[in-house]
């Protein structure tokens, strides 16, 4: 697995060093790009920890209409609802050829069980993922379509070199998985906000270079 470093390890998943010991317990599964590796509704029995490649967790209705609510990189997991023996509440399928080591229940409570410091970083990653969730379930139901994209591209920009830049690819139908809109809405928005100086390319990556407003 490519080790985050405290650095560069994402903020809701576990310290490096925990997540490298919890790794080593499980089995190690490849994937090929777009493959379904949770259904929601299956039975949560496993938890995975992303080694390589990269994944999306969406809710999916029977016509195939699909809201995207994150995703997920090297150095990170999902599948952690594993303990209550509950349904899947999600899927999650690969964006790209993916490795995950894959733990079991029981090894998860095992770890758990000789290790109780992690519980509490454990606990500190499902209350941000419970904050991401309700802001986005806030956004959907609060927000016009227009709010919903001007917050995701926010949420998703980093600071570089003074710039507000976003070094994630996202396709049109990407963001309005995200968003819960059409991907021709998606279009209209962007070139809105590329007419009005709000964002711009730079390379493949998009760049804000203002603010867009709260409202359109």
């Amino acid at each position: 697995m490519a080790e985050p470093t405290d650095e560069t390890a994402p903020f809701w998943s576990l310290p490096p060093q925990h997540l490298k010991a919890l790794a080593e317990q499980g089995t190690v599964k490849a994937f090929p790009k777009n493959a379904v590796i949770i259904s929601e509704g299956d039975r949560s029995d496993s938890l995975f920890i992303v080694q390589s490649g990269k994944v999306k967790v969406y809710l999916a209705d029977e016509d195939g209409k699909e809201l995207m609510l994150s995703t997920h990189g090297p150095g990170e997991y999902f599948g952690e609802m594993i303990l209550d023996d509950g349904p899947r509440s999600a899927s999650v399928m690969t964006l790209e050829p993916s490795r995950f080591s894959v733990i079991t229940t029981d090894q998860f409570k095992q770890f758990l069980a000789q290790h109780p410091d992690i519980g509490l970083e454990l606990i500190k990653s499902l209350i941000h993922r419970v904050r991401a969730l309700t802001k986005t379930v806030g956004s959907l139901g609060l927000l016009d379509v227009y709010g919903r994209v001007a917050r995701l591209l926010l949420d998703m920009a980093i600071e570089e070199n003074g710039k507000q830049v976003i070094k994630e690819h996202l396709t049109q139908q990407d963001m309005a998985s995200r968003v819960g809109c059409s991907r021709e809405m998606i279009s209209r928005i962007l070139k809105d906000l590329r007419v009005g100086g709000y964002i711009k390319m730079d390379g493949d990556r998009m760049v804000i270079a203002k603010k867009p407003p709260s409202a359109w």
